[in-house]
């Protein structure tokens, strides 16, 4: 996925403190696993390049130092969103068995990566740029080809002479690529790393993009997609680099360099599969309708650009750009207007998951929560165990003060998402206002570890230790709890030193 250009990017910015972050934490995954602090092995000569249980946790390692350097987005709609077309992609895929995450980033770069584990990162400036889904969907295909060909670790495969925290932190910067926080350290070490890198290494990573573009789209024609998005997108990528210096470019253009030769060859290999017209889905226009609304920087400003484009109709889909208003006159407190343009949506569509929320959403505003639990609970009825509805079931219910039963719910949807930050951190509130305060930290330690804030978690299992109503079982877990935090800080100080 990425260029060298990128190692001559970090010898003048510095390495993020996400860097050195992954690399410390490589292998420390969340502590209700008994895992050590060993390292993996990494192209060994057998072949295995990595076991899938120490991907597995380099993933989660590297996801949580992600949260900690990256403002990862929250909104489980969206979230949801990107989930399900980067699932319907990876199922089309030549490695089905593989699990993948998808998450946004809130950038306005255009960009997208494939770190370890199937951890996908798509930045919310690539969905507001693309013109189809197909297009998002191709890039996503391409992400998922590096993933499935294991490109990552048969970059470690061919630096094996490189010290494992050489090869860990010169991987991760093929991942992360744009610095933000420097640390002397970080620097030193990734100047090693570059001085190492020989031309060959080049030409792999160029390889290896070649590679995921011919099985991204054989992918995404699997999926349904039309698979000309690909060389479409690329080709206006390819304009777009000329209209910036070397030193401006935006990142999905630095990582993904985009030449005649590649937009060539991904014509060609597009060309072997038959046109197809594929719609985008509504709710593709929704999510991009909901970015829009948030990039204005006053809910006014919003409120205007959504009114004036419904007035003169300008726009891809009107039933999107209704929502972007609503979502905006929701913002500026306009809510019986707000409630106007729902009535339209709701009419059309009254079982619309983004139209029952954003229902729910202007009468919780608007003070009416009671209303507007009643609205999500209708909801529910129709798609039972719906992540994003009961999410904004919970909040409703501890706002109309039912915090056991917003508990209840929370910890039933934290079965299948333990990684889930923001679930812990829903979990923490409704503990702390059911009364159950020592549960509360200990959920809240979660949300930080998740977070990246190590020393917060610690802060927050001590609190929970001292409570004297604590029983011999609950007092050993968090005790365990406690004492893997510490050494995991330890480790980190440690090396840091």
């Amino acid at each position: 996925m990425q260029d060298m250009s990128d190692y001559n990017r970090m010898r003048g910015a510095g390495l993020t403190r996400l860097v050195l972050f992954l690399f410390l934490h490589t292998l420390i995954s969340p502590l209700s696993h008994a895992d050590n602090f060993s390292l993996p092995e990494i192209g060994d000569p057998s072949g295995n390049l990595l076991s899938p249980s120490g991907e597995r946790r380099l993933g989660q390692a590297f996801m949580r130092s992600v949260r900690a350097t990256q403002p990862v987005v929250s909104d489980p709609l969206m979230n949801a969103y990107i989930q399900t077309i980067g699932n319907r992609i990876a199922a089309s895929s030549n490695n089905v068995d593989r699990t993948f995450h998808f998450f946004l980033i809130d950038s306005p770069e255009v960009n997208a990566f494939a770190g370890p584990g199937g951890y996908i990162g798509v930045n919310t400036g690539l969905i507001t740029t693309t013109e189809s889904e197909s297009e998002l969907a191709s890039v996503l295909g391409h992400e998922i080809a590096h993933v499935t060909q294991n490109h990552l670790f048969r970059t470690f495969d061919a630096m094996q002479r490189m010290s494992l925290p050489a090869a860990a932190i010169a991987v991760t910067a093929l991942v992360i690529g744009a610095a933000t926080k420097q640390t002397d350290a970080g620097l030193a070490v990734a100047t090693g790393v570059q001085a190492g890198m020989a031309q060959s290494q080049i030409n792999f990573t160029r390889a290896h993009e070649e590679e995921a573009d011919s099985i991204g789209i054989e992918t995404l024609a699997k999926a349904g997609f039309d698979p000309q998005a690909m060389p479409v997108f690329f080709e206006r990528m390819g304009k777009a680099t000329r209209l910036y210096s070397s030193g401006e470019l935006p990142e999905f253009l630095r990582t993904h360099p985009v030449t005649s030769n590649r937009i060539a060859d991904a014509r060609g290999r597009a060309g072997a599969y038959p046109y197809r017209q594929t719609p985008d889905s509504l709710e593709y226009h929704l999510v991009r309708a909901a970015l829009k609304s948030a990039q204005f920087t006053t809910p006014k400003d919003a409120v205007t650009y959504f009114r004036e484009s419904l007035q003169s109709h300008r726009y891809r889909n009107e039933e999107s750009q209704r929502y972007g208003y609503v979502l905006a006159l929701i913002a500026d407190r306009q809510f019986e207007q707000a409630q106007k343009q729902l009535d339209i949506l709701l009419q059309e569509r009254p079982e619309q998951i983004a139209y029952i929320d954003a229902q729910a959403l202007q009468l919780e505003k608007s003070g009416r929560s009671k209303e507007a639990q009643q609205i999500i609970q209708d909801g529910l009825e129709l798609y039972p165990g719906n992540h994003p509805l009961t999410l904004r079931n919970a909040i409703l219910l501890l706002e109309i003060g039912a915090p056991l039963k917003a508990l209840k719910l929370l910890e039933a949807q934290l079965q299948g998402r333990p990684d889930d930050e923001q679930l812990y951190r829903l979990l923490a509130r409704a503990a702390g206002d059911a009364g159950k305060n020592t549960l509360g930290h200990q959920y809240m330690a979660e949300y930080y570890y998740l977070s990246g804030e190590l020393e917060s978690a610690i802060q927050q299992l001590q609190i929970a230790l001292k409570d004297d109503s604590n029983d011999y079982y609950r007092s050993a877990r968090i005790t365990a709890r406690l004492k893997s935090l510490q050494d995991e800080l330890n480790e980190l100080k440690s090396r840091d030193r």
